[in-house]
């Protein structure tokens, strides 16, 4: 595994760089730096989405036929640490990097047909119709019936913690098309419109004060079966394919530029000379070199025609626990300015005055949001469990 960028890496880089430089919008970058949440506020993520699919750059890791650069895995991961580190807004990642890989590996021709090109323009904005009141990490749980008559599934039930439904006009969804046997054994995965009638979408705030996620009431909702992925009752499978994507890599960057800010911080607050601080801050960053090492070996694997595998809960399970570690720091270094509720300052272009200093105006707001990250994608309890049966065959 070789770490140095080659000259042509290097060249590939600056001409990121030049295009960040040119493209971001002062609004876009202020977005991106104020952002609480890894699901970006629809108005910036499809602005932004839009200006990367003008450019081909909109789907780092997708095929050349199928609309992506064509990049290898280093040009994808310089790609990723440059937008981190010019502050560019996140994509919506429901669309781009789950269901679009879904389909690509288990669509029919007519589905890619269809629906990748509108994922990659934004025209359509997904949400992930898994967890329910009663499987949550236990997705085998689901209990969202969908029946058969004629030609399309009947649905009956709810979805839960929906990330950006109330924006979203389409959903991936798993049902329950049978009730006896194996409980994987009876889950399908389907493709539906938001607008359908019988669907409505109650938001549940969360404790950050952010409407993010919403619970989806299925009341006799009926969806064609032609939008189905894969076959029926086979489901398990391609949602395990999903989640991988959802859960493996690509965090280093943006937890490296997460740190960078953190040391700002501490030394804007006089924390360097604090010994017990300072060592915090050391061991936060040598957890960080050990994530970014591990995913340059999944690189390394994936350019070798690999699929993440059991790596991705490692490294969901890492990256999490790091971010949620670098929260921490932060609340610690900003004291009681850390707390203070300014929800509307945090707006893009809001002419509102800051309490404290300007390090501290998103913290909270991210540390809540963030607790979240080791249950969402399968909790790191489900993915430690998972390492120890398929990595260390326990």
């Amino acid at each position: 595994m070789d770490l140095e960028l080659t000259p042509q890496d290097l060249a590939f880089r600056d001409e990121v760089r030049d295009f960040l430089e040119s493209a971001l919008t002062p609004e876009l970058r202020q977005a991106g730096r104020r952002a609480t949440s890894v699901f970006m506020d629809k108005r910036y993520s499809l602005a932004w989405q839009k200006i990367l699919h003008g450019r081909g750059w909109v789907a780092p890791s997708w095929p050349v036929d199928y609309g992506g650069p064509g990049w290898n895995e280093m040009q994808r991961y310089i790609f990723a640490a440059e937008c981190a580190r010019a502050g560019a807004p996140s994509l919506a990642p429901m669309g781009l990097k789950m269901v679009g890989p879904v389909i690509m590996g288990y669509g029919a021709p007519e589905q890619k047909a269809y629906y990748l090109p509108r994922i990659l323009s934004g025209e359509d904005y997904w949400c992930q119709g898994y967890s329910e009141p009663g499987a949550g990490s236990d997705l085998a749980a689901l209990q969202l019936r969908a029946r058969v008559d004629g030609d399309h599934y009947v649905l009956d039930g709810s979805k839960i913690w929906t990330t950006h439904a109330h924006w979203a006009n389409r959903m991936f969804c798993l049902v329950r098309t049978k009730a006896d046997g194996k409980p994987q054994a009876g889950i399908t995965f389907l493709l539906l419109e938001m607008d359908t009638p019988g669907i409505s979408v109650k938001p549940i705030v969360t404790l950050a004060g952010e409407h993010e996620v919403n619970q989806v009431f299925f009341d006799n909702v009926r969806v064609p079966v032609a939008n189905r992925i894969g076959e029926e009752n086979a489901g398990w499978t391609v949602a395990k394919y999903l989640l991988e994507f959802e859960r493996g890599g690509g965090s280093a960057a943006g937890l490296k530029v997460s740190y960078g800010r953190l040391c700002e911080l501490a030394r804007a607050e006089g924390l360097l000379d604090d010994p017990a601080y300072r060592a915090k801050l050391a061991a936060a960053g040598t957890a960080l070199e050990a994530i970014e090492m591990t995913e340059h070996r999944v690189m390394a694997a994936l350019a070798s025609g690999k699929n993440p595998g059991p790596a991705s809960s490692m490294l969901k399970t890492q990256g999490t626990e790091a971010m949620q570690r670098l929260d921490e720091l932060a609340i610690e270094g900003a004291g009681c300015y850390a707390a203070v509720d300014q929800r509307e300052a945090r707006e893009p272009g809001a002419n509102l005055p800051i309490v404290g200093p300007d390090h501290s105006l998103t913290l909270m707001a991210r540390y809540l949001n963030n607790r979240a990250a080791s249950i969402y994608g399968g909790s790191n309890e489900i993915q430690r469990d998972i390492m120890a049966r398929l990595v260390l065959g326990l």
